[in-house]
């Protein structure tokens, strides 16, 4: 595939074969026996899924979502050989800034969908955002790489050129979890483009000389708990960066497998209280999984890990204007020590009382107040 400048409108418009292809898989689905114990504690459970499958039968409407996305603007070009899926909601406001949003795994645009409108076309008073928000390459509608070398810092790369062809010199930059690290390679390679950026999970190391000592009590807590997480949820971690392919078959063959992947981690990650519909709608859930199934994800997804683990120049500092924005159920936190000793221009920082690691799907008023304090004009 041969690079262009060129910008073309996307319309997804999945075909029916593909729709009663799903239904007959869910009609037929084989599911493992019980859990032996009660709760989450050896994955998602059994009834939750079979109830999530009946759903996705008998309920889910996927054309709803495909009118959505196409009413929001869709739109592909070919940057580095690939071709690159994503949406650009431009704002009425004359002063108007650009802002680039980044999902991680396992998100997609779809947790952006309900914040577009209050981003774009705020009320008075409030700043405006031309808001472009990709796929990441593998993701969604999204090409899949078809050799190595697409981590974070070539898609950081990537994205600097994108922008470059929607005409915007100079842009913000948010992002969370593989968000956070392409956020922040923009930051630190891109720091002429990057007017200043903003995430959810600062990517840090313990400086030299720290030790935990030197940490308040909150801050020790949440180190604490970081490692608990780590601890419970490193099975996803090691498979995606070592097998990716191998865990791929299941996924791309089966939805309820498809579906039990990507949803325990919405249960584990989210201020949900125990249930991942506390924090994001059964509809919003079944979105983002049906991104992945459609767009045949599951390999292609979990290959990000293996390109990019274990993370590299941690310690390399970030000078462009930065913001943190801290959720209390956000697996991995930081301490603000830690992260100011990386992040050399920190101009905002907020610990919050609700969310975690979705925010703009968990408390999307919240997240969009977090970014106009970051992104306010005295940014």
């Amino acid at each position: 595939m041969v690079d262009s400048d060129t910008v073309v409108p996307f319309v997804l418009n999945v075909p029916d074969e593909a729709l009663e292809d799903l239904h007959d898989r869910l009609r037929r689905v084989r599911l493992p026996e019980a859990e032996t114990v009660d709760g989450w504690e050896q994955g998602i459970p059994r009834s939750y899924v079979q109830q999530l499958c009946r759903y996705w039968l008998e309920e889910y409407d996927w054309r709803r979502l495909e009118a959505e996305l196409n009413d929001r603007g869709q739109w592909r070009t070919v940057i580095d050989g690939l071709g690159i899926h994503f949406l650009h909601v431009r704002s009425p406001h004359s002063d108007a800034r650009p802002l680039l949003i980044t999902h991680g795994w396992p998100g997609s645009v779809v947790e952006f969908l309900d914040i577009l409108d209050e981003l774009a076309d705020p009320p008075a008073g409030e700043p405006a955002f031309h808001v472009v928000v990709p796929s990441l390459p593998g993701f969604g509608f999204s090409d899949k790489p078809a050799g190595t070398g697409w981590g974070a810092e070539r898609i950081a790369d990537a994205w600097a050129e994108l922008m470059t062809r929607l005409g915007y010199e100079r842009f913000l930059a948010q992002g969370g979890d593989w968000g956070s690290f392409i956020t922040t390679a923009l930051g630190v390679r891109h720091p002429d483009r990057v007017e200043a950026l903003h995430t959810t999970m600062p990517l840090v190391q313990p400086p030299s000389g720290f030790t935990e000592d030197d940490l308040g009590e909150l801050e020790r807590a949440d180190l604490a708990a970081a490692r608990e997480v780590l601890a419970a949820e490193r099975g996803y971690l090691m498979v995606q960066s070592t097998r990716p392919q191998t865990l791929g078959y299941g996924l791309t063959d089966s939805p309820a497998g498809q579906l039990a992947w990507i949803i325990e981690k919405f249960q584990g990650w989210t201020d949900c209280g125990g249930h991942p519909e506390n924090a994001v709608s059964r509809q919003r859930l079944l979105d983002n999984v049906a991104i992945y199934w459609f767009g045949a994800c599951g390999a292609s997804s979990a290959r990000l890990y293996w390109e990019s683990l274990p993370p590299q120049n941690l310690s390399v500092p970030v000078t462009a204007p930065s913001a943190v924005s801290m959720f209390p159920k956000e697996p991995w936190r930081a301490p603000r020590a830690w992260v100011e000793e990386r992040f050399k221009n920190l101009r905002y920082w907020n610990g919050l009382d609700n969310g975690g690691h979705f925010p703009a799907l968990e408390v999307p008023h919240v997240f969009v107040a977090e970014l106009r304090a970051a992104f306010g004009r005295e940014s």
